[in-house]
């Protein structure tokens, strides 16, 4: 490149001065002041292919993290253990390391299969726990039930689980159906505080064909504390064999239906409680917004 005029007309003196101060340490800054070129593009072709001094780089806040990353892999640490070591991101770790050779692996095939295996165990367990505190805490939370308490629970639970009126099928039978001994509780629990005699009490039990019957029907006699004679005979559920049944076991107990003879009174009750409890919940809302 040659200038032919001005105070740039020998450009290659003023390369070998730049060049010089450059060697010698000088930033572009004090070049500029030291030899009064104020083009920048001048000033950059006078350097150029000269790297700057040392003291004149910014300091990176990440050359610590990338020491350390390198100083890592090379002691066969995986990009998983190194972003989790130093918190930053994979693209930042493998821009760091990906000259380096990569890793032996440190474990075996089934080595590493164990340690997953170990890993989500030790998780479950965790989460069991976890879990189990959760219920405990809201369990101790509910405390004792007052008769109103308990009564209009028993009307939800009613009419959430029991059989229901229909327009064009007036039964009003007291009849509820579940697989959930605590909720059978409840229920017998809530008849007996609405004065139901357990004598006007018939229970049925349902369960598939290829369960163990008797043990299941045992089972339901003394959770109710009922005599095999309030039972009526077991309904048994035919197996298809297309299906593959999820519950079974030893806690696959089926279905209790329990039913109150002459009920009808009863139900009618049931069925203007919950109509009350929709009003309340109405009313309660329509205040709420006004």
């Amino acid at each position: 490149m040659t200038h032919t005029h001005g105070k740039y007309a020998d450009f290659e003196g003023l390369r070998e001065q730049a060049v010089a101060l450059r060697r010698a340490g000088y930033s572009l800054r004090q070049i500029r002041d030291e030899l009064k070129i104020f083009n920048n593009d001048i000033l950059n072709q006078l350097v150029k292919g000269e790297p700057p001094p040392g003291w004149t780089k910014r300091p990176n806040a990440k050359d610590d993290l990338r020491a350390k990353a390198r100083e890592l892999r090379l002691q066969g640490w995986t990009y998983d253990q190194i972003e989790a070591e130093l918190g930053c991101s994979r693209s930042s770790v493998s821009l760091w390391v990906r000259d380096l050779p990569k890793p032996e692996p440190r474990y075996t095939p089934e080595a590493q299969r164990a340690l997953m295996h170990e890993g989500l165990a030790h998780k479950r367990a965790v989460q069991d726990l976890e879990r189990e505190a959760a219920k405990q805490a809201a369990a101790a939370a509910v405390g004792k039930l007052s008769d109103r308490e308990l009564f209009l629970l028993g009307v939800g639970l009613y009419w959430a689980e029991g059989g229901k009126d229909k327009p064009y099928d007036r039964r009003e039978n007291v009849v509820f159906v579940n697989s959930d001994p605590g909720m059978i509780q409840v229920f017998l629990a809530w008849l007996d505080l609405l004065g139901v005699e357990r004598e006007r009490l018939r229970y049925t039990v349902m369960i598939h064909e290829n369960a163990d019957v008797t043990a299941t029907e045992n089972y339901w006699a003394d959770l109710v504390g009922a005599d095999h004679s309030a039972f009526n005979k077991t309904t048994l559920k035919k197996h298809n064999p297309k299906t593959v049944r999820k519950n079974v076991g030893d806690s696959y107990r089926g279905c209790l239906a329990i039913k109150v003879l002459k009920g009808a009174d009863l139900y009618r009750r049931i069925e203007g409680s919950w109509c009350g409890i929709v009003v309340s919940v109405r009313e309660a809302d329509q205040s709420n917004r006004t």
